[in-house]
């Protein structure tokens, strides 16, 4: 189920950091700020920061110097997936810890 509520996105992304299943032994970290701001430590160990905001279908990610995406979070029993603009699959959720796990 792709969540839309922007309440449940609110509580599942603000000032936490997700760890991400990338496939293939690759794992990324996204931290979402509080005040709009995210970073990110890619599977390569570059490291990124940007803004989100909340969008109409999931939220948006415009990253400095890099890539803009619009993102969704898909919630099944047991499984918590990253699904791209367009609907695909992009990573798994292997798990979510409060603050940022990924400040330098």
């Amino acid at each position: 189920m792709i969540v839309h509520d922007n309440s449940i996105l609110d509580a599942l992304l603000r000032g936490a950091t997700h760890y991400l299943d990338l496939g293939n032994g690759a794992e990324a970290a996204v931290y979402y700020g509080a005040d709009g701001g995210a970073a990110m430590l890619a599977p390569n160990g570059t490291r990124r920061s940007g803004r989100w905001v909340m969008s109409p279908t999931g939220y948006h990610v415009d990253w400095e110097g890099g890539p803009s995406a619009d993102w969704q979070i898909d919630i099944e029993p047991g499984r918590i997936g990253y699904r791209d603009g367009d609907g695909v699959e992009k990573g798994r959720v292997t798990k979510i810890v409060p603050g940022n796990a990924i400040a330098a």
